[in-house]
């Protein structure tokens, strides 16, 4: 099982996605992607991450481009509809989906209320990888971590 998660930066959500979904399964290959990649991984996305035990500070914000010419079973791309153009995959994949969220770097106030912002959206990836995982990769079977 191979697997892509897109945004636009490829900073925050579609890091904090491949997180969840390693974190769930270990033998899915998950791979986060952007199509204009940011230059590192926002700080409190990896915080609000650590938070929950699921350490992505080692990962590297990388673009679309880099994977154009492998085959994925699933691309999923995790922007909000009405905020931004989703980003696309011209390469080889047997399934698309969506599965859009907030993105938590362009949330303003002081920083007790940014960083509510990026927990807000890490849970809400939370819960929609792990609906995700249990409905297409264990098609209904519970795992030790999400059910």
């Amino acid at each position: 099982m191979k697997i892509l998660i897109l945004c636009t930066g490829n900073s925050c959500r579609s890091q904090m996605a491949e997180g969840f979904l390693k974190s769930f399964d270990e033998t899915i290959e998950v791979f986060s992607a952007g199509t204009q990649p940011s230059n590192e991984v926002h700080p409190l996305a990896i915080k609000a991450m650590a938070e929950i035990n699921i350490d992505i500070s080692t990962h590297q914000p990388k673009s679309v481009d880099e994977f154009i010419n492998q085959s994925f079973d699933y691309v999923i791309t995790v922007c909000a509809e009405a905020n931004e153009s989703c980003p696309t995959f011209t390469g080889r994949v047997s399934n698309r989906w969506h599965i859009g969220f907030d993105d938590p770097a362009e949330a303003t106030g002081t920083d007790d209320e940014v960083m509510a912002v990026f927990r807000r959206v890490r849970d809400e990836i939370g819960e929609g990888f792990a609906g995700f995982y249990k409905s297409e990769i264990k098609k209904g079977g519970g795992c030790c971590c999400c059910g």
